[in-house]
């Protein structure tokens, strides 16, 4: 087979892979709320933690606030977020780590937030700690069953998370409160 005809035999495949996906979570987006069964898009973002080491100068009437070039490194942290689009209704969690047993904690305080729904649809990427998987590490396998019952997941596209509109959140997140240095998770 020549090169290009094998490169076109790939693009082909993953593009209706990505097509099916696209559709199933837009189809998603166009359904009307349902209590019973609502629409959720979660996702992490890291962070880092950064400090000054010589304080800025403040902000003055018609000036901005100056900040040193020098900074202290305090770490990373992760917020998990989520965001149901047809009510605005949120929950977010800011962690040390970006584990299995974090992101399973994250979906059993989901859950929580839903006890009268039947099953909670939640968009998300495929990062390799979000799957049933974490359920049955995290917690006894009762529990884990019961959340596996009630949350099914939807995964965007490979390289599409944009697709997501929680990264709507975290883009605004970003602009008005992560861009700047911020020292410790509290």
């Amino acid at each position: 087979m020549q090169p290009h005809r094998k490169r076109q035999w790939c693009i082909r495949k993953v593009s209706a892979r990505f097509l099916a996906r696209l559709e199933i979570i837009l189809r998603l987006y166009l359904q009307p709320y349902k209590e019973a069964y609502p629409v959720v898009c979660f996702d992490e973002r890291p962070c880092c933690l950064i400090g000054d080491v010589v304080k800025g100068l403040e902000m003055k009437p018609g000036q901005v606030a100056k900040e040193n070039y020098s900074y202290s490194k305090h770490g990373s942290c992760c917020v998990l977020a989520a965001i149901e689009p047809l009510t605005g209704k949120r929950l977010a969690h800011v962690r040390t780590k970006r584990k299995k047993k974090q992101f399973a904690l994250f979906m059993q305080d989901l859950a929580n937030q839903y006890p009268n729904a039947k099953r909670i649809r939640v968009v998300l990427d495929n990062l390799n700690t979000h799957g049933y998987s974490a359920f049955y590490e995290t917690f006894d396998a009762q529990r884990a069953a019961e959340l596996t019952q009630k949350i099914e997941f939807i995964f965007t596209p490979k390289n599409a998370s944009w697709l997501n509109m929680i990264e709507i959140e975290f883009s605004v997140l970003s602009r008005q409160c992560l861009n700047r240095r911020i020292p410790c998770i509290d």
